[in-house]
């Protein structure tokens, strides 16, 4: 099996490897090939290890290999599980070769979990499949949110929802119309939004602005922001968001934290995944 940094489009006809250094040469930089070495450990069959693994697998010291795991850990590139190690999606940055179909949803997953485990709040992808949203990804937080369990498969009316109002907002104006005839709007709470004019102008709003912050309005309670997530070729492959308790989490936390680590998570998959089929 290739690894990530094996898939790299680097040829040994390359003329930036011709006269390639070796090791003791005066500008070759070990520290920058053991870490290397550390990143390519990891295999199918190695997918996690501990300290004493990794020192096993690269033939290094223990104090040595947990230095590099360290900072390969403070960079992003490695996350810790109690005593195992393993990689993170952000290594899919050094290369170029992840293509496979829906791939795509393995790599959301692991930041999705990565906002949770970082917040301590829910967060998911969804995809727009008529006037309802479909969650496809999801990682959940302990606390419960809604009297009804989200999982992958789960619908919600896209008009009163965060990532429901951000994919609606990234069709064309015509088949939006034609999305909002097609729209039954209810008082879920006293917040929701009953006029289809007033939930055109926010779709409209959200399109301009990038993201969509809803506020109680298909739950009492419920809380969330979402934000559109497209491949490096511009394909769409949904919205994500993060979704919280309204009596735990302020609206300006929502917009001026939350919100920057969802456009960020956003900005990563759209550097690592390279289109909708992977």
């Amino acid at each position: 099996m290739r690894t990530v940094l094996e898939s790299a489009h680097i040829h040994p006809g390359d003329s930036a490897l011709d006269n390639k250094l070796k090791p003791g040469d005066r500008d070759y930089v070990a520290a920058l090939a053991s870490g290397l070495q550390i990143l390519k450990a990891f295999d199918a069959d190695y997918p996690r290890m501990t300290l004493t693994e990794m020192a096993g697998r690269t033939d290094m010291d223990r104090a040595k290999a947990r230095r590099f795991l360290l900072t390969l850990e403070s960079l992003g590139y490695v996350r810790r599980d109690g005593r195992h190690f393993e990689l993170t999606p952000r290594v899919l940055e050094l290369g170029h070769a992840f293509q496979a179909s829906n791939q795509y949803r393995a790599v959301i997953q692991h930041y999705l979990q990565d906002i949770t485990a970082e917040i301590g709040e829910s967060s998911s992808l969804s995809v727009l499949d008529g006037v309802e949203v479909v969650y496809v990804v999801r990682s959940a937080a302990p606390h419960r949110l809604m009297a009804i369990t989200l999982s992958p498969g789960t619908r919600l009316p896209a008009a009163y929802t965060s990532m429901g109002r951000v994919l609606l907002a990234q069709l064309p104006d015509g088949e939006l119309d034609a999305r909002l005839d097609n729209v039954t709007l209810h008082a879920h709470t006293p917040h929701a939004l009953t006029s289809k004019e007033a939930l055109r102008e926010n779709i409209l709003t959200v399109r301009r602005q990038g993201y969509s912050i809803i506020d109680q309005e298909l739950d009492l309670g419920l809380r969330s922001v979402a934000a559109p997530v497209f491949a490096g070729n511009g394909d769409l492959l949904g919205a994500i968001n993060i979704s919280t308790n309204a009596a735990r989490v302020p609206l300006d936390v929502l917009q001026n934290d939350y919100l920057p680590r969802l456009l960020q998570l956003a900005d990563t998959v759209h550097k690592t995944v390279r289109s909708a089929a992977g």
